[in-house]
């Protein structure tokens, strides 16, 4: 629901902020005063095309901001949720569009694209009377209030898993089919690669051991000779070894201890040194007499590195990746020496998947049918108490070839505005007044089935009057009863029936033009509405018939 509006510097609006309740809203005015600039303002908020015209003149920017209620909303808090932009019980949008054009949205204060406001106002608001977030246009809307009015939402997620379980066999089983028709010369290409592959035999790792052996091998005259002469430099020449000068320094360093204790921990250090020198040498000593030089294991690695390379380049991988390709291989031949029996199981199991979704979609095209003659019936009984005689309304279910996550039929409304005029899609009817009058009488039926609990109304009763007003106020009063529903309107008869009523008025000072939007205490409301039944002179009469409209609608509740 549709708490708060905050407007600023849009249109002729300076700067408005708006508190909202539930249940029925009538925005009134006088003809000019700009009741359609909340329209207009939540429009852009929800993502309609920024322009700078429509920034306040004098201005840099508009900025526009709600905040909507999220506690019966599972829809819209789920996909906040799925976007990491979930928050409280609230949801608040933005919109900021510069004297430039270009525009910023906010989703609870994260950066968005225009697209994301679009998507979430979908599930919030849904404008009647313009074209734009006109849900019920939508053939994908209209099936699900067609659905939603049928109580079908259990049976259509089942059907939907269906299909998706069908789906993913079918193509399982086409690729095995067309892996099936190359199956013989595919099976002789695995078995030759892994014949080729297990002659090798190499092991995981295998490659970055034979590289390190390889290097070792090939530099192992230089390994040799360098650890020959490392040896004798630390502990095997005459006299001159790093061992033998250290013990010098040590006996001479042992001498000057005695006459200056300072020097004792310089000798203490020497002797760990030189602990550490002779440790180094045992393991050089060692590694240079087991040192192997052995040309013939070097030539063995080189080939079996070369071998491993060569392979490697047959299949465009790297040598290290034999052994998981070896395995890929294996695999797919045993699925290939399989697939006859995998092939049969997956013919059985589509065939299972679909008789599943058929006996669903079965059922559901029946209670779409029987929904369907129920929907059509009332909504066309409800047309001509709103000004439309003769006015029918039907919805035609036309079936499909093929399975659709939707089920084996579209959905479409249609409408025939006039006695002898042919049903027209709904999304084709040229009449606004028409489209939302249509759109009021269907809201209505449907209300317990609804999902989108913000409805607006912009200037519903166009070419109407009198007694069909009335019952258009009822209409929306009655919506309004487990909705929240905002209604322009300039006839009295619809504003009568309202919970609540906002005034819009234009100011100026010659120079500048102003609107503000203001909420109507009861009385403020029998004055407003008895001018909109008799014009800028108010009398005793017509305020008393004001305000026993007022009172006659509350007492009807």
């Amino acid at each position: 629901m549709l708490t708060q509006l905050r407007i600023r510097d849009f249109a002729i609006v300076e700067e408005l902020e708006l508190e909202l309740a539930a249940g029925m809203t009538a925005v009134t005015g006088e003809t000019g005063a700009g009741k359609s600039i909340l329209v207009d303002a939540i429009g852009l908020l929800l993502g309609d095309r920024a322009d700078s015209g429509t920034i306040r003149h004098g201005a840099e920017r508009t900025d526009i901001s709600a905040a909507f209620a999220l506690d019966a909303l599972p829809a819209a808090r789920a996909w906040l949720a799925e976007r990491d932009l979930d928050g409280e019980r609230e949801c608040h949008l933005r919109r900021v569009v510069a004297s430039n054009g270009r525009s910023r949205s906010y989703i609870n204060g994260v950066p968005q694209p225009a697209q994301a406001l679009r998507e979430l106002g979908e599930l919030l608001v849904d404008i009647h009377g313009q074209h734009e977030h006109q849900s019920l246009a939508r053939r994908d809307s209209q099936r699900q209030l067609l659905d939603d009015y049928a109580g079908n939402q259990a049976l259509v997620a089942e059907l939907e898993a269906h299909y998706r379980t069908w789906s993913r066999l079918r193509q399982e089983l086409r690729a095995l089919r067309q892996a099936s028709s190359e199956r013989d010369a595919r099976l002789d290409i695995l078995r030759h690669h892994l014949r080729e592959l297990a002659a090798l035999n190499l092991a995981e790792g295998e490659v970055a051991e034979l590289e390190a052996e390889q290097r070792r091998l090939a530099h192992s005259s230089q390994l040799l000779e360098t650890g020959q002469r490392l040896l004798g430099w630390l502990t095997e020449s005459d006299e001159n070894s790093i061992a033998d000068r250290l013990n010098q320094s040590l006996r001479e360093l042992d001498t000057l201890g005695r006459l200056d204790a300072r020097l004792v921990p310089v000798g203490e250090l020497l002797n760990a040194a030189l602990i550490q020198i002779r440790e180094a040498s045992g393991e050089l000593r060692g590694y240079v007499q087991d040192f192997d030089l052995d040309p013939e294991h070097l030539t063995q690695v080189e080939q079996r590195l070369a071998a491993a390379h060569q392979l490697a380049r047959k299949h465009r991988a790297a040598a290290e990746e034999l052994p998981a390709l070896r395995t890929r291989f294996e695999a797919e031949l045993d699925t290939l020496e399989h697939s006859e029996t995998r092939l049969e199981d997956l013919r059985q199991a589509v065939r299972n998947a679909l008789t599943a979704y058929r006996a669903d979609a079965e059922r559901l095209s029946e209670r779409r049918a029987a929904a369907a003659r129920e929907l059509g019936e009332r909504v066309s009984r409800a047309l001509a108490g709103l000004g439309m005689p003769g006015g029918r309304f039907s919805i035609l279910l036309e079936g499909l070839d093929q399975p659709t996550p939707g089920g084996l039929e579209t959905v479409e409304f249609q409408v025939s505005a006039n006695p002898g005029q042919p049903l027209r899609p709904l999304a084709k009817v040229a009449s606004g007044g028409e489209l939302s009058r249509i759109s009021l009488a269907i809201q209505v039926i449907t209300a317990h089935a609804a999902r989108i609990p913000t409805l607006i109304f912009d200037e519903v009763d166009t070419g109407i009057g009198g007694g069909v007003a009335e019952v258009v106020g009822r209409q929306l009063r009655a919506l309004g009863d487990n909705r929240q529903v905002l209604c322009v309107t300039h006839l009295p008869q619809v504003a009568a029936q309202a919970h609540q009523q906002l005034k819009v008025e234009k100011q100026t000072d010659g120079e500048t033009t102003h609107t503000q939007v203001l909420p109507l205490t009861t009385d403020q409301r029998v004055t407003e509405i008895a001018r909109m039944l008799g014009g800028l002179e108010l009398t005793a009469n017509t305020l008393a018939h004001a305000r026993e409209m007022v009172e006659k609608a509350v007492g009807s509740d």
